[in-house]
């Protein structure tokens, strides 16, 4: 079966089987996440996440889908990663799926090409579970999606301040997400935003967003990486985005560095490769080996679950990421 995402939203909490994420959009990937893991909180689902390396990491998975702890009778393992598996995982994988178990396989990948969505991991899946394709291509389903958002803030927009939103932030989700938080904020009292609300608060903003980040990341620029994490958190992006932006791009870099023939298989777009090269053999593998403990620590922080402070740990990850010491900005 195949869902768009805001079907995938409203099918939560009955999720079973196998379901499928993938895509480029980052606002739609973390939005499902959350609202997945906030299911499994409320259900008393056991959750467990695998993020997958090598081909050998799905023996894992399916070593986990079949076995639970003495405290739970459910239980949703969370995947991460671009490698599909090989033919002898995807015989557990259908061994899985012809036992109606109750557990959940929920797999997050990057945006994929045609020919992997033809793929018999993919047919499996849309076959006997869920695909659901992380896209807005079109201006209808952004701002069906962004109507969403502004239903959570409590704002409505008139018809043609959704045309300037979308045409200001040239179809970034993420931005646009910001920018009616930032107006929620300014205009705290209005019951309908027009135009001139929008273009009041938002013509003199930077419009820095975790795009931007990214690449100054990738581009080892520390200073500039500092500048635009401390504008995200000032405009009220939440940690958890930054977090996310951050710890996709380790993954990757980690990928390749393991897997150098493989970048465009691993979901980097192919004007993005020689980047993605450059900052691989400016990092270290013990850089590299550090990665999993610091995303661990902060993900902890965030949450609430450590005293560690969230900023100060997400400041030594974007150093680190830039292969150059915290003190030297």
């Amino acid at each position: 079966m195949k869902l768009d995402y805001l079907q995938a939203l409203k099918r939560i909490d009955d999720a079973r089987g196998a379901w499928v994420l993938h895509g480029q959009e980052p606002l739609l990937e973390q939005n499902l996440i959350d609202a997945f893991r906030q299911s499994w909180q409320k259900q008393d689902i056991e959750r467990q996440r695998y993020d997958i390396s090598s081909v050998s990491d799905w023996k894992n998975v399916f070593n986990a889908l079949n076995s639970l702890s003495l405290f739970s009778t459910q239980l949703a393992v969370e995947v991460h990663g671009n490698i599909k598996p090989d033919a002898s995982s995807l015989k557990l994988l259908k061994s899985y799926l012809q036992q109606d178990s109750n557990n959940l396989l929920l797999v997050v990948m990057p945006k994929q090409d045609a020919s992997s969505l033809k793929s018999s991991f993919f047919q499996t899946v849309e076959a006997n579970g869920v695909c659901v394709a992380l896209t807005a291509n079109y201006p209808r389903d952004r701002q069906q999606i962004l109507a969403v958002e502004a239903q959570k803030l409590g704002i409505q927009l008139a018809n043609d301040a959704w045309q300037w939103l979308e045409q200001h932030h040239e179809h970034n989700l993420l931005a646009a997400k910001n920018s009616l938080m930032r107006v929620r904020d300014t205009f705290p009292d209005l019951e309908q935003i027009q135009i001139e609300h929008l273009y009041a608060c938002l013509q003199d903003q930077s419009r820095y967003t975790t795009y931007d980040l990214s690449d100054a990341l990738l581009a080892g620029n520390l200073a500039q990486s500092i500048k635009i994490f401390q504008y995200l958190t000032a405009s009220g992006e939440p940690m958890s985005l930054i977090l996310w932006s951050i710890s996709k791009e380790m993954r990757l870099l980690m990928q390749l560095f393991e897997q150098p023939q493989n970048a465009l298989q691993l979901g980097i777009w192919k004007n993005k490769v020689s980047t993605y090269q450059q900052a691989v053999r400016r990092l270290s593998p013990q850089t590299f080996l550090s990665w999993p403990a610091l995303l661990l620590n902060i993900d902890a922080a965030i949450k609430g679950v450590s005293q560690d402070n969230p900023e100060q740990l997400v400041q030594q990850a974007i150093a680190s990421l830039c292969g150059r010491p915290l003190f030297a900005v």
